[in-house]
């Protein structure tokens, strides 16, 4: 571990040089992109960032950002803990991160669109059959159907570490309903709030206009002969953990926020009840998940959706964004054919590399991942938000053994991955008054639209694991954020 004893809010701050740590370099040298803004904080006492930092955890319990966390007991709703040292990357490291994510949406898109069509890559032997046919998220419903555009993942969430080596690898893909923007607006605001003069200091590409960009892409896949299309969100309500974000970003686009109650169906169409009457909807932001959007066609005991939505979906009268069925392209075990995916849909090499993945279902690989459970992280393939991951250095030998049958039980749900060393970045602890240093990651943000109205956020998503050492950095499993600057120039 290093130790840097510069200034007091960075006091008790040491890194492991094991880690790339994106504020000194291995020499402990500070990294020039953070000087100015390093140099600033240091203009500040103790006392006085305690107040800035109070502040803006202030500013979030008033604007209501919280998310909820579902425990084996009860379901707590919290603040979202949020960081105020920003995170910045240059132009040149955003250029490439920009280019690979768009270059995997673009990718997983065209992968959908063939799954449920001519399934030329099962034909020709590069995805196997029984990957597709034995996900959870695969819908054969959604066979012959032709979205408007040919778009499935409006909306995807591109997570991504920078490795030891100071290169970033992408964990995975979300493309159902990957969450989390209304958190990089709410942190940029914070921060500009409570450190203007701070922000001020660097030329920083904006991330406020997601929304307008968000509901470009919506009326960009308007159902035909449609001319002024009336958007919406539905959300399941407010219990759910993700409900401020979808308020927010129903109010960012100044369009309606639903339930299913709030909708039907009538002559192929769908209506939203309106105080002036019924109005026809033609584009829908789905935060529902696809078992529970129709009782007539999937789970008949959901009361989230909307009974007939899908017959109209069918027959091109409403667009749902993103499309039922996408998961089967975040599917983890789908993620290990990424690298050739990208090569026959867009005969391009990947720009960003995946992490190594072993799937359970392939035996020597299985075998593999038996032998060296405490050099891997387990991962199942269709989870998210952190919960169902086994870090084997973590776990006692009693632990190892429950993995491994539970592995065994079910191979084709999991996956494993090398422990990975996540990039550290100061980070505020309350408890000791002072900057440490803690794991991070980055969600980026990519929408895809009709005719090639494309767009990738600026910006992003920077995720902390705000235990010391803790490697899972999911709000759902304790982390917080911090804003991210990506630099113009």
């Amino acid at each position: 571990m290093k130790k840097t004893n510069h200034l007091p809010l960075f006091s008790s701050y040491e890194f492991d040089p094991k880690f790339y740590d994106e504020l000194f370099d291995k020499d402990n040298e500070l990294r020039s992109i953070y000087k100015t803004l390093f140099d600033i904080f240091g203009t500040f006492s103790v006392d006085e960032f305690n107040r800035l930092n109070k502040q803006a955890k202030d500013s979030f319990f008033n604007l209501g950002i919280t998310f909820q966390v579902y425990g084996e007991k009860e379901v707590k709703e919290q603040i979202f803990p949020f960081d105020l040292f920003p995170r910045i990357i240059n132009n040149k490291e955003w250029s490439t991160i920009e280019k690979g994510v768009l270059q995997r949406s673009k990718a997983l898109n065209h992968f959908l669109w063939d799954i449920y069509h001519d399934q030329k890559i099962i034909k020709q032997g590069i995805v196997p059959l029984d990957l597709i046919n034995s996900s959870v998220n695969f819908l054969p419903e959604m066979k012959g159907l032709n979205p408007p555009g040919n778009i499935y993942n409006h909306i995807s969430g591109t997570d991504l570490i920078k490795h030891s080596d100071g290169k970033y690898y992408v964990l995975e893909d979300n493309i159902r309903c990957p969450s989390g923007v209304s958190y990089v607006v709410g942190n940029r605001n914070a921060v500009k709030h409570a450190l203007f003069g701070v922000f001020n200091q660097y030329n920083t590409h904006t991330v406020v206009d997601y929304g307008s960009k968000l509901l470009e892409t919506m009326e960009s896949v308007k159902p035909q002969g449609v001319d002024a299309p009336v958007c919406v969100i539905i959300t399941p309500g407010v219990y759910n953990s993700a409900y401020y974000e979808h308020s927010f970003l129903a109010k960012e686009m100044g369009i309606v926020l639903v339930e299913g109650r709030d909708l039907f169906v009538e002559n192929g169409f769908v209506y939203m009840r309106t105080i002036y009457g019924p109005e026809k909807v033609d584009v829908i932001y789905r935060r529902v998940d696809d078992l529970f959007i129709d009782p007539l066609v999937f789970r008949k005991d959901s009361l989230l959706g909307v009974p007939g939505l899908f017959s109209v979906y069918q027959k091109g009268n409403v667009t749902l964004v993103n499309a039922p069925g996408t998961g089967v392209a975040d599917d983890k075990a789908v993620y290990t054919y990424m690298p050739e995916i990208i090569k026959y849909y867009l005969d391009e090499d990947p720009i960003l590399s995946n992490v190594q993945t072993y799937h359970c279902s392939r035996e020597k690989e299985m075998s593999f991942v038996l032998e060296n459970i405490d050099k891997l992280v387990i991962k199942p393939v269709d989870e998210s938000g952190g919960y169902g991951i086994s870090i084997g250095n973590k776990l006692t030998k009693a632990e190892i053994e429950v993995v491994k049958k539970t592995i065994k039980a079910e191979p084709r749900k999991y996956i494993a991955q090398p422990i990975m060393s996540l990039s550290t970045h100061p980070t505020y602890i309350d408890d000791q008054e002072s900057f440490e240093s803690r794991h991070v990651d980055l969600r980026t943000f990519t929408l895809l639209g009709k005719d090639d109205n494309d767009f990738v956020l600026k910006g992003g998503l920077s995720r902390v694991a705000l235990k010391k050492g803790n490697l899972v950095v999911n709000s759902s499993q304790g982390g917080g954020s911090k804003d991210t600057w990506v630099l113009k120039k």
